[in-house]
């Protein structure tokens, strides 16, 4: 082993002075952007592209990689520099279409857009939930696929290196996770946190003034201090002290790292450097060309490269070469010795559900009577049986949510366990009271594609989780979300714990599965559902509240995956089925009052269909046919849910009525709110007798 010191070549300066040139070119010609962090960390990423992290420009999903997250999404041209030096296949001519329709190179990195960008980031702290959850996945995935490999010896131990930055640093989410991956004891997690004291309104001073590293050393962090401002005497990109940075950061193996690393935003800009100016808007011509002389560079020439891509791209690809021969061979002596491991290994990749989940979904007698939430506990707990890779947990509410997997551990390092089974690679996740973390981290671990997580609260603190909720259907992930005490029924904790608009609000995000079962077979039904879909998040919103099981197993079976269904068909005066005057379309534990409100049109000789909607958007993905088929165009309809009427008004049509909550709950007991705000079989009845006869 050489014992010289880590040392850049000239041709890694020069790359490093072309991809700041670079980043200030695609700005300026963009007309918008954020120059500065891109410029002043071009040395950190190549850094890490070319020497520190393992990857494969050739292979940008390779199972081995490292991944890398810039939770400082506004500085994308700080990875789309490296990505086009490496040989990711970005060319030139996509940096300088940098923010423009059509482009490889959007404004903030998009997860499936643009090879080698692990996740979307642009909402500072989101980036960073996700690489805690990309750790905490790596180390599940190492005990669900080779759990007898020592830690940090299995082909599936990789690093997650993430750079954040001042802003990141004052999110609260970002706190949370912190928390969180400290707790975890993540040494697999390495993050470099540029501090250079400057956000949009100037310096970070103004609002930010406490000590990060403190605050990370008190969540049981690792902190290694790099700084190139030399306490503000001089200045010098010491690319030898953070290369020893990053070592002492991978030897560190039960805590996270974080590498505190002191900078000047946009240096050497010759007048911008160190000041707002620089960080979200283009230097100008004068500028940039005063960049370029400063590197050495052509101050009339744009997007020059100074003939380095051969070099880099040649080195990066041996280094991928050098990674890919050693990890090939440890994975191939894996598949040997593991052929059970590398069938579920390739069912994971293939994306398959294991055989015999449907005969482990349990059942419920018509007529029974059980909280969706409990069902869903039941479910988890069958399914998780013949599902390794299942796992899942809560912001603290377990045992309200329903969420633990019967028999399993708790996820939780070793130093940490409580109970016989718990261990770093126990199926039982404890977010703490932590939502917005857990929705990111959740949102991390569908990010590597070979598990499938869940994470619980209360429905209404789904408001917490809300930015995590839209990434997760803007990167199209399998995440599911698990949200219960669904409605007024909550009772007595009152109107800050009843959830009224969020049906509403969550149908509001494009891509978001909202699914709210009706009773327990179909809360069965669901899950089978969400668990067969890979390409987009579903939320399950389950009662507190018993529910009286009104669909047999079958009919939930094949009704639910429709996303709306005919539960009990209009009869006339001799019991045969007929055309339905009234339609009764409900959701969740108000089907059961659609139920009760037929038997009172039915005996007056009202022919009345009721149709449970668990899923309004797999609904609309069925065709016309089926839809005029469930919902005849010819008669009235009616829709009972217990939120806010938005969106039902294009379901129920202008002839159709609308029974709604348009109103905070309040404390009491949920039967007696549901009986004063209508949610009655007599109350709906009336309204659509009143519909009926407004329409004629």
């Amino acid at each position: 082993m050489s014992t010289e010191p880590f040392a850049l070549t000239d041709d890694d300066l020069t790359a490093i002075n072309v991809s700041k040139a670079l980043a200030a070119d695609a700005v300026e010609k963009a007309g918008s952007g954020h120059p500065g962090t891109p410029i002043s960390l071009a040395g950190v990423a190549y850094l890490l592209y070319q020497y520190e992290m393992k990857g494969d420009p050739a292979d940008a999903h390779w199972l081995g990689r490292d991944r890398f997250v810039l939770s400082i999404g506004h500085a994308s041209m700080l990875q789309y520099a490296q990505l086009t030096l490496a040989g990711y296949g970005l060319e030139i001519e996509d940096l300088a279409a940098l923010r423009t329709a059509g482009s490889l190179t959007p404004g903030h990195p998009e997860y499936g857009h643009t090879a080698g960008v692990e996740t979307t980031t642009g909402p500072l702290g989101a980036g960073f939930s996700n690489a805690v959850g990309l750790a905490m996945a790596a180390r599940f995935e190492h005990g669900l696929l080779d759990p007898t490999a020592p830690a940090g010896e299995s082909v599936f131990d990789h690093y997650v290196y993430t750079i954040l930055g001042d802003g990141c640093m004052q999110e609260g989410v970002t706190s949370e996770a912190a928390s969180l991956a400290g707790t975890q004891q993540l040494g697999n997690l390495i993050a470099i946190y540029d501090d250079n004291d400057i956000s949009i309104e100037g310096n970070t001073d103004i609002a930010f003034s406490e000590d990060p590293s403190a605050r990370f050393e008190s969540y049981g962090w690792q902190v290694l201090d790099v700084d190139w401002t030399h306490g503000g005497t001089g200045y010098a990109e010491d690319y030898t002290a953070l290369h020893e940075a990053l070592v002492a950061a991978r030897a560190e193996t039960t805590k996270p790292s974080l590498i505190r690393l002191h900078t000047v935003i946009a240096w050497p800009s010759p007048t911008k450097q160190g000041t707002e100016g620089s960080h979200g808007a283009k230097l100008g011509a004068e500028e940039v060309a005063g960049l370029k002389t400063a590197l050495g560079l052509d101050p009339e020439a744009s997007f020059q490269t100074a003939g380095i891509l051969d070099y880099t791209r040649a080195r990066a690809a041996a280094g991928a070469r050098a990674a890919r021969q050693d990890w090939d061979a440890r994975f191939a002596a894996w598949q040997a010795a593991n052929p059970q491991g590398a069938a579920l290994l390739a069912r994971l990749q293939a994306q398959e559900l294991p055989e015999g989940i449907d005969e482990a979904l349990p059942t419920w007698e018509v007529g029974s009577s059980i909280a969706t939430r409990a069902a869903s506990g039941k479910v988890l707990s069958a399914i998780g049986a013949v599902m390794p890779e299942l796992w899942g947990g809560s912001a603290d509410l377990a045992g309200s949510n329903n969420t633990t997997i019967a028999g399993a551990g708790s996820f939780l390092p070793a130093s940490l366990a409580q109970k016989e089974g718990d261990g770093p690679y126990g199926r039982v996740l404890h977010f703490g009271i932590r939502e917005h973390a857990m929705g990111g981290i959740l949102n991390g671990i569908a990010l590597d594609r070979l598990t499938r997580a869940y994470g619980g609260t209360f429905m209404v603190f789904s408001d917490y989780m809300r930015p995590a909720v839209r990434l997760a259907a803007l990167m199209g992930l399998d995440t599911t979300f698990v949200w219960t005490h669904d409605s007024i029924g909550v009772g007595e904790d009152g109107p800050t714990h009843q959830p009224v608009e969020h049906l509403a609000a969550l149908r509001a995000i494009p891509g978001l599965d909202v699914v709210r079962p009706g009773d327990a077979n179909e809360t069965a039904a669901a899950w089978r559902t969400i668990l067969s879909r890979r390409s987009n998040p579903a939320g399950i919103i389950l009662s507190r509240q018993n529910l009286t099981v009104n669909a047999c197993a079958e009919a939930a079976a094949a009704g639910v995956s429709k996303g709306a269904y005919t539960l009990l068909e209009a009869t006339d005066a001799h019991d045969e089925v007929t055309t339905p005057a009234v339609v009764l379309i409900a959701t969740g534990s108000e089907v059961g009052v659609a139920v009760a409100a037929r038997e009172v049109l039915q005996t007056a000789g009202t022919p009345t269909r009721v149709v449970s909607a668990p899923c309004l958007e797999w609904f609309a993905e069925q065709d016309k046919a089926y839809r005029s088929q469930v919902l005849p165009e010819d008669c009235v309809k009616v829709s009972v849910e217990a939120g806010i009427a938005m969106g039902w008004r294009e379901i129920v049509g202008d002839s159709g009525a609308i029974v709604s909550l348009d109103h905070f709950g309040a404390s009491a007991a949920g039967t007696l709110l549901f009986e004063e705000y209508g949610f009655t079989g007599e109350n709906v009845a009336h309204v659509a007798r009143e519909a009926l006869a407004a329409k004629v």
